[in-house]
């Protein structure tokens, strides 16, 4: 019998989308951690819509965490219909390998199904990653579905390390957005939880992330705070 890999027939296929976010300390400045819970709480509507018009598509959720190490805040994967987000806080440092090696483990076969649609991750950073970051990127593009991911990122701030977002891209046609303050910050996320998905629901083979349209790119001069 033929093994069944990624692909195969579009009825109610899962869209696994991971949120990584950056909890360390940094992010406490500022008010930036409000903001970000804010801003995913916000874009859950958003994302319960766009599910809604695909119906050969099922949203699940998942949400990491990463600071002093990495750990799950929402590990069930949860239907979109039924995802509701409980505020996350900030402690310590800035441990991205450990989540990725976390989700990496989530993206193998199983616990993945043989056939689903493209997972999406969706990384979140405001500074420098303090371990080795790279060994859990190679964890993730060891596995067949890290491989086909659509991956999209969001650096908050000045401080924060593009040429690492970059790289965990590996696209070069996709560029990290940038959220120098609350209402950026906002429409990143609501972008990058709206379209990143409906890209996953297109029936390409393999990674195509190049389909995504550009992101916001508005400024707000105006923004009372700016990171």
């Amino acid at each position: 019998m033929t093994a069944e890999l990624p692909g195969g027939q579009m009825a109610h296929r899962p869209v696994h989308f991971f949120w990584l976010l950056d909890c360390s300390s940094s992010m406490s400045i500022n008010g930036k951690i409000g903001s970000l819970n804010f801003a995913v709480r916000e874009a859950i509507p958003e994302m319960q819509r766009v599910a809604k018009d695909n119906a050969s598509a099922q949203l699940m959720v998942r949400a990491i965490m990463f600071a002093n190490g990495a750990q799950w805040h929402v590990q069930a994967p949860t239907p979109i219909e039924d995802f509701h987000w409980t505020d996350v806080a900030t402690s310590g440092i800035t441990d991205l390998g450990a989540a990725l090696r976390l989700v990496a483990e989530e993206l193998r076969t199983p616990p993945m199904p043989p056939r689903a649609l493209k997972p999406v991750l969706a990384l979140v950073s405001d500074g420098q990653p303090t371990d080795d970051w790279r060994s859990g990127l190679r964890a993730v593009d060891d596995t067949p579905w890290g491989r086909r991911a659509v991956r999209v990122a969001v650096a908050i701030g000045q401080d924060a390390d593009i040429a690492m977002l970059q790289e965990f891209l590996d696209n070069p046609e996709l560029q990290p957005l940038q959220a120098n303050n609350p209402k950026q910050l906002a429409d990143a996320i609501r972008w990058m939880s709206t379209v990143a998905v409906k890209a996953a629901s297109m029936p390409h083979g393999g990674r195509d992330t190049a389909v995504l349209p550009q992101p916001p790119t508005s400024v707000d001069d105006d923004a009372d705070d700016v990171w």
